[in-house]
């Protein structure tokens, strides 16, 4: 059986969906807005807060590092004031790990390179992310893999040799991590999703629970995704879409969180069993608007039923329509005033 197992949260194919709340970099590089953003996402029911981590000075290149950057969403001159501007390091994240815990939320975190990911190991993080970006990174998904940190994988902008790549990377070595569908575009067009390739990773990768990175200015596709056999999703989240940043704008707000956690777990429930019959619930209003089979008009003993000799009328106490067929050419044994039910004991 597939499951996915961070701290007391096991996720199964029978399990209610995990959902992190990807806060990124939108905190703004301000550890007290990070921690308005987790009390928020613990009030909108998620189980994961998640950040990014990258050690800016070795992950860039120095001409990509020393660019200037001129976006209105700039927090520096140059790329990697701003990169750096936005960076947390050990003491914000010693501040924010155990308050996760304290919330009783599961702290995740995307690790970009070999340094971060050291990093995330020793300040305690639940989680460690690999983004689509380094999907096709081996050392790296060797790396994390051999730290036994629960892993949380996504696919944007890859091929399934790709993903069966990262996966034969990963498995021997940690088979706690999970797989998230996801289409590298910010945001994602709703034709752009491909939600079908959850299907093909179930049936490719039968020991490994799937999941979504949902990128789509919306909520709504994740119920079909869930109805798919999605079971962790991962959704950018801010406190304000108007807010300075590039992931803002495609990112949900609480009451969209709020709206999406709540969905989900009503897509769970809706699911319900695959073996079809009758509710409590539905008997009351189906007696009610049934029909049963009832004499036409005053029938005198020994008459041979014909159709016109009989009616179906509400309520459904009595014999179903799909007897009508049975009891024609019978012959009555009772006298049957209009609307009186017909029975079986009344005919031979």
């Amino acid at each position: 059986m597939r499951k996915f197992v961070v701290n007391d949260s096991v996720v199964a194919d029978e399990s209610t969906a995990y959902v992190i709340a990807e806060i990124g970099h939108n905190h703004q590089g301000n550890l007290d807005t990070a921690r308005d953003m987790f009390l928020c996402a613990k009030d909108c029911g998620v189980d994961a807060v998640k950040l990014q981590k990258r050690d800016n000075q070795t992950l860039f290149c120095k001409s990509l590092y020393n660019a200037p950057y001129n976006s209105e969403n700039a927090y520096g001159a140059t790329y990697g004031e701003h990169r750096e501007a936005l960076e947390f390091g050990e003491s914000e994240f010693n501040v924010l790990v155990p308050y996760a815990a304290e919330l009783g939320l599961d702290f995740a975190c995307t690790a970009f390179d070999v340094p971060s990911a050291d990093f995330l190991g020793m300040v305690g993080t639940s989680v460690i992310k690999i983004a689509s970006c380094d999907l096709v990174n081996t050392p790296l998904l060797r790396h994390v893999a051999r730290m036994g940190k629960p892993m949380v994988v996504s696919t944007g902008g890859c091929s399934l040799d790709d993903v069966v790549r990262a996966y034969d990377t990963i498995m021997p070595l940690n088979a706690n991590f999970c797989i998230l569908q996801c289409t590298a575009a910010y945001p994602c067009e709703a034709q752009d999703m491909n939600l079908r390739v959850i299907e093909t990773y179930l049936k490719r990768f039968p020991d490994i629970v799937i999941g979504l990175s949902d990128h789509q200015n919306g909520i709504s596709l994740a119920m079909v995704a869930f109805a798919l056999g999605a079971r962790v999703f991962e959704k950018h989240f801010t406190l304000n879409r108007a807010m300075r940043g590039t992931d803002h704008a495609f990112s949900i707000e609480p009451t969209g969180m709020r709206k999406l956690v709540r969905d989900l777990k009503r897509a769970e429930q809706a699911l319900g069993s695959a073996d079809k019959h009758c509710l409590p619930m539905e008997e009351k209003p189906l007696l009610k608007m049934r029909k049963k089979i009832v004499a036409a008009r005053n029938l005198s003993v020994g008459t041979v039923l014909t159709e016109a000799d009989l009616a179906l009328k509400c309520p459904g106490d009595g014999l179903m329509p799909y007897m009508l067929d049975s009891v024609l050419g019978k012959t009555l044994t009772h006298v049957l005033v209009e609307d009186e039910a017909l029975t079986l004991e009344m005919l031979k």
